[in-house]
């Protein structure tokens, strides 16, 4: 590829990622400029600022800018901050909201990812006079674009910081002019390469874990949310009372303050029009075939792929299980596994894998 003249936005947030992955381009001939997106606008007055703790949503924020402006000065590349804050408002936390309201646990990172990062950053920063060929971000994961039949978003070298999960709601053409410097090096190698540049302070700087600084969501909840209901059992009996069905997800054992059972309670469904939480036993939550809609297929159609086995991963911590597909339309898919599974949560999102390759991802229903 000749890169002469090829510019690519880096998306830095201030971590030892993004900034790793803008020298990386540099080193390698790209006209190289940093961008980050401001998502804070003070709207949520009851969230806490936590010193030293940052994430994607917060009143950190002018942090996590004066550090991506601080290593984009260290490159000797230009910075520019790119407000998102309206849409991020409406794509991730108004949907947030809308889910839990719903009964459901939404992916908050894999909403931003698809409608603000890789959406409505490069849009607005094209809208500011930013021109450039290529967008990068510190992800660890990798594309091939070789053939239709084939996945085209790939698993990182390094399976234990891999993001292609977070990312599995991208379409082709948003990642058609994408690059992840990162996807062949492991976690301790970018580490070790910012020691070497004398950048300790982000080599040892501590990752965010959430996107809330504070990790607390009920404070993106009014009070109105918090209308008390019953909690059932599985033939309707009631067992007590819960604080509203926004603090509860399924699968979820701790916080529901119900004693004198026979065997540990998990929720096992969360009905929102009867706002009623349903408890069982960790028997209840096994499912053999999950559902889910907003198909995102990342091959093509008619591929022999889909007919074989393949690993579906229901949430970020599943570690997969061999499965394969039991239906697929232009919308929905469902999948069937081999051995029953726990917890396939509505909300969530599906991810089906080849080997390393993303083949499809979808948002669980039922």
């Amino acid at each position: 590829m000749e890169l002469k003249n090829k510019t690519v936005t880096v998306g830095l947030s201030g971590g030892v990622d993004s900034s790793l992955a803008a020298w990386t381009l540099k080193q390698q001939g790209y006209d190289v400029v940093g961008i980050t997106m401001s998502t804070w606008d003070n709207s949520i007055p009851g969230m806490p600022k936590i010193e030293g703790r940052s994430g994607c949503f917060g009143p950190n924020e002018d942090e996590s800018i004066a550090e991506a402006q601080e290593i984009a000065k260290r490159m000797g590349i230009p910075h520019y901050t790119v407000p998102v804050s309206d849409e991020y408002k409406r794509q991730v936390l108004d949907y947030f909201r809308s889910e839990y309201r719903a009964g459901r646990t939404p992916n908050p990172c894999v909403r931003c990812n698809q409608t603000i990062k890789f959406g409505a950053l490069l849009h607005t920063a094209r809208q500011m006079g930013i021109a450039f060929d290529y967008f990068a971000t510190g992800h660890y994961a990798r594309l091939e674009f070789s053939s239709p039949d084939k996945p085209f978003l790939y698993r990182a070298t390094d399976n234990t910081k891999d993001q292609s999960y977070f990312l599995s709601r991208l379409s082709m053409d948003q990642l058609s002019t994408v690059i992840f410097p990162l996807g062949g090096l492991r976690k301790e190698e970018v580490k070790a390469m910012a020691r070497e540049l004398g950048w300790n302070d982000y080599a040892d700087k501590k990752e965010s874990q959430d996107f809330l600084e504070c990790g607390d969501y009920s404070v993106l909840f009014d009070e109105s949310d918090n209308v008390p209901g019953d909690f059932v059992d599985l033939n309707g009996k009631v067992l007590g009372k819960h604080k509203g069905i926004v603090h509860y997800t399924i699968g979820q054992r701790k916080g529901l303050n119900i004693g004198g059972q026979p065997e540990p309670l998990f929720v096992v469904s969360i009905d929102a029009k009867e706002n009623r939480v349903v408890l069982g036993p960790r028997s209840a939550l096994q499912c053999n075939e999950v559902h889910a809609v907003n198909l995102n297929l990342m091959v093509d159609k008619e591929t022999p792929v889909l007919g074989g086995p393949l690993s579906a991963q229901i949430r970020l911590g599943h570690k997969g299980a061999p499965a394969r597909i039991a239906h697929l339309d232009s919308e929905s898919i469902t999948v069937r596994f081999d051995e029953p599974q726990f917890a396939s949560t509505p909300g969530q999102i599906l991810v089906l894998y080849d080997n390393d390759g993303v083949v499809a991802s979808a948002v669980i229903d039922k």
